[in-house]
């Protein structure tokens, strides 16, 4: 290095957390190879219809996790906390697994990935009124064209744009309300009675994301603490 040339800056744990990204992101697509073609095997009670709760489930909540992979790959790459880095790597990796499964079975019933009405159409009843799931206290409030607990176009932006704390900070908040959004989404199609392969993975999300939640409040707790 020259006198003139400035010194690299390096996040401590950064390039450790890319390599072990690249790992597991190897790993989630051997995984979803081997799921994928052992379910193309397993028979369903009923072969999902274009309209049923089930596809739009499956397409829907892919588009959801998309964004969560996309926010989660920033935070590998951006956060420079250790828990952070851990919790985003596995979400992202998790939720890209889930979206190539869920595509999958869109295959499997002979169904387009995109579908042809609004979204979100089969969290509804036949009257147009949503029963999208259990609300609490807690949930997100719906926004015009978003799916419930999605980051508008400016908060992404915003978040790419941060660094730091500030970047921790408002990674940990879109993150909570995005899988709080999430949860409501699973827990309409369970009160659907959907198959079982639809039952089984959002019975599985379901119980990750509860689990990732905690751990982001824990850490977002830890951040709001004076030091």
């Amino acid at each position: 290095m020259t006198v003139t040339d400035e010194p690299e800056t390096v996040v401590p744990g950064s390039a450790s957390r890319r390599r072990l990204f690249l790992v597991g992101l190897i790993g989630a697509v051997l995984a979803v190879a081997i799921t994928i073609s052992v379910g193309l095997f397993v028979a369903v009670s009923r072969m999902p219809g274009d309209d049923s709760a089930e596809a739009g489930f499956a397409r829907d909540m892919s588009t959801h996790h998309g964004q969560a992979v996309e926010m989660a790959i920033l935070a590998v790459q951006r956060s420079e906390l250790p828990e952070i880095g851990t919790l985003a790597l596995d979400i992202a990796l998790t939720q890209q697994a889930q979206i190539g499964m869920m595509r999958a079975w869109l295959r499997q019933w002979n169904l387009s990935p995109t579908a042809t009405g609004p979204r979100m159409a089969w969290m509804q009843d036949e009257s147009g009124t949503d029963h999208g799931g259990m609300a609490t206290p807690s949930s997100p409030p719906a926004r015009a064209g978003l799916m419930p607990g999605m980051a508008t176009d400016d908060e992404l932006t915003a978040l790419r744009e941060a660094s730091g704390p500030a970047f921790d900070a408002s990674f940990t908040e879109l993150m909570i309300r995005h899988h709080i959004g999430g949860l409501e989404m699973v827990d309409a199609v369970l009160a659907r009675d959907p198959v079982e392969q639809v039952l089984e993975l959002a019975e599985s999300m379901k119980r990750g994301q509860q689990y990732e939640i905690e751990a982001l409040r824990q850490i977002q707790t830890r951040l709001r603490t004076p030091r």
